[in-house]
């Protein structure tokens, strides 16, 4: 700026030595330069008067808002064996252990083994908090990775469109938008390399929702939406299908006692269930609920034993990835919902500050209605779902795991046919 002032100022002097030198118009160009330095200053005045972005641990500040970013990059490799049939590559059940999407066969189905290897499980999340000038912050929360079912191909490119997680926001006992649901215990999920690992004796979902936390007290008003259920005939396959009529939503309530043990939570869920697709084209509902116990319990040697049961009726989309129906219409046209109990427990030990394992058993058994479990006829209904891991991880450093898991699975139908899946699956996590 100093520098700029002194050749303004020098101008007529440097003219007045130098006539050949000059413009033609000398005092044009002095009231431009001044204008061009009364424009500077400006700027100069504009960026003291806006604080400078201040970066620190993946965050960084722009007037009184905090933006900041995290996530991670995971690399999973999968050699799965399966007893009776094949697995489509455009599945899920190729990329994580989906109880659905073990197959069976009429009779003596042929053995497949299949080598994946992906990324898709990437995640990135960004959030904000913002001074609300009552003493409390507005934060909002967005999430996402690239386990869309909107797929990419092998072929060349394994390019796999970013999916939507989570996106809401927060105001001091409020929740409002699309996260975990209420019904879920988050803190009771197990340690495994597989997405999920327990997924057929896990309440597992994500929805829109407003919440209210108060104390040991969590109240929820959530999304809804009837999975029904359908058999054909007579081939007995069973299909589920998404109503999209449901007129009320789903309602749901947690308690929550942390001591030094660990935690133990008990959640309850009503829900109204509704179709249209009834005999005579008319709305039918019904009513399902659910309640769910889970917790973790601390042992004095660090290890920890992960648990959770859960029963219920009409809750079939809550649990297992939803592997059952919320409900079927049946012969006389009404809605009938169908009764589900699920539960895993998970045992973790640490050999080290650095290494640990964990060895876990579930379970999935649903109680169809006659007109999915016929006596005398094919049923591809699932009925019960076992599985069973164990695994290994390592941290390389803080941020770094590298991790190997072998997964046993069985599925059973209600025709009696059965089908078995086993996975060898490594990876390696980098969070950030």
């Amino acid at each position: 700026m100093k520098r700029l002032t002194k050749i303004a100022l020098l101008t007529p002097l440097a003219a007045a030595m130098f006539p050949g030198f000059a413009l033609a118009d000398t005092s044009s160009e002095i009231a431009a330069l001044r204008d061009r330095l009364e424009q500077l200053e400006a700027q100069v005045a504009q960026q003291n008067a806006t604080p400078a972005p201040v970066t620190s641990n993946s965050s960084v500040s722009f007037g009184d808002t905090k933006f900041s970013f995290g996530g991670y990059v995971k690399v999973d490799a999968l050699y799965s064996r399966f007893s009776d049939g094949s697995v489509a590559g455009s599945s899920s059940g190729r990329d994580f252990y989906v109880p659905s999407a073990t197959p069976i066969s009429a009779g003596n189905g042929n053995a497949s083994s299949v080598f994946d290897m992906h990324a898709q499980q990437t995640r990135f999340f960004f959030k904000t908090e913002t001074p609300a000038g009552d003493g409390k912050s507005v934060k909002a929360y967005i999430e996402m990775d690239f386990q869309s079912p909107a797929r990419g191909s092998e072929r060349v490119t394994n390019n796999y469109d970013p999916g939507l997680r989570h996106a809401f926001l927060t105001y001091d006992k409020w929740l409002i938008g699309q996260t975990w649901t209420t019904f879920q215990d988050l803190g009771a999920l197990p340690e495994t390399v597989d997405f999920v690992g327990s997924s057929d004796g896990t309440v597992f979902g994500r929805q829109p929702q407003v919440r209210y936390s108060t104390g040991n007290w969590q109240f929820s008003v959530e999304n809804a939406e009837t999975a029904l259920a359908s058999r054909s005939v007579p081939a007995g396959a069973v299909s589920i299908t998404d109503q999209g009529s449901n007129a009320m939503p789903d309602l749901v309530a947690r308690y929550t006692h942390k001591a030094d043990f660990g935690h133990i939570s008990v959640a309850a869920l009503a829900r109204q269930l509704k179709t249209s697709q009834n005999a005579a084209g008319q709305d039918e509902t019904t009513e399902g609920y659910g309640i769910s116990l889970s917790g973790k319990y601390n042992l004095s040697s660090g290890d920890d034993i992960r648990y959770m049961a859960t029963y219920g009726s009409g809750l079939g989309r809550y649990v297992a990835l939803g592997t059952s129906g919320d409900a079927v219409v049946d012969a006389s046209g009404n809605l009938e919902a169908i009764d589900v109990v699920a539960g895993y427990v998970t045992y973790r030990h640490l050999w080290s500050d650095k290494l640990r394992s964990s060895i876990q058993a579930s379970v999935l058994s649903i109680d169809n209605p006659d007109i999915l479990a016929p006596t005398a006829a094919i049923s591809d209904a699932n009925k019960t779902i076992f599985s069973g891991l164990t695994n290994i991880i390592y941290s390389v450093t803080p941020k770094l795991d590298i991790g190997a898991e072998y997964l046993h699975a069985n599925r059973e139908v209600e025709d009696g046919r059965d089908g078995n899946v086993d996975r060898l699956q490594f990876m390696a996590k980098y969070s950030f």
